[in-house]
């Protein structure tokens, strides 16, 4: 059994991206997987280094143990939310080096590319983590991955793909274990990437 953190990266109270990190707890759940969900409506973090992370302790720590993470990034006017780029302030190689990580944009309309792009441009640099060649967007969000609705075309296309990039981020996980187990984060003239 895996140990799996989700962030879902909207700052907004009941967002589509809270329902999406539902939804593939849910998934990850039912293929026996052990999940957390890091929802930064609910535990927000203030913006780095304004002050004390009053939830940051309990996140490191769920992270810390995870030996995968899915990030959650909704599409606001193009980029991913701040509230996600943040996290990445707080999070270090300690919690998430070696480890594999899904990405899922969330839109509202057609766009949802926006976020996967910028994160995998940035946001991975110091804290090491290992994004997977797959990724999901979800567009369209509010016609997609309701409970109790009736699944149509893109809904059931987007719950196929969801099921196949859960299968790859769990393979990596188990993959990925003892290539961490054999680097030693020790050396601080490396403490940073380049």
């Amino acid at each position: 059994m895996l140990k799996i953190a989700i962030l879902s990266g909207s700052s907004r109270p009941d967002s589509q991206s809270s329902k999406v990190a539902a939804y593939l707890q849910q998934q990850l759940q039912q293929r026996g997987e052990q999940v957390c969900v890091l929802d930064l409506a609910v535990t927000p973090l203030p913006l780095w280094p304004a002050g004390p992370a009053e939830h940051w302790p309990a996140m490191q720590a769920q992270l810390a143990e995870a030996d995968a993470l899915v990030v959650i990034a909704p599409e606001w006017h193009g980029m991913a939310c701040p509230a996600v780029k943040n996290f990445f302030l707080y999070a270090s190689k300690a919690e998430l080096a070696h480890k594999p990580a899904l990405l899922v944009g969330v839109s509202s309309g057609v766009g949802g590319a926006y976020p996967i792009s910028e994160l995998r441009a940035s946001g991975y640099k110091n804290c090491r983590l290992c994004y997977l060649p797959e990724h999901l967007i979800i567009r369209q969000v509010e016609q997609v991955l309701n409970a109790g609705a009736a699944l149509e075309g893109s809904d059931q296309r987007i719950r196929a793909r969801i099921d196949y990039a859960l299968d790859i981020l769990c393979q990596y996980g188990g993959a990925l274990a003892p290539v961490r187990a054999n680097i030693s984060f020790a050396n601080p003239d490396f403490a940073n990437g380049m």
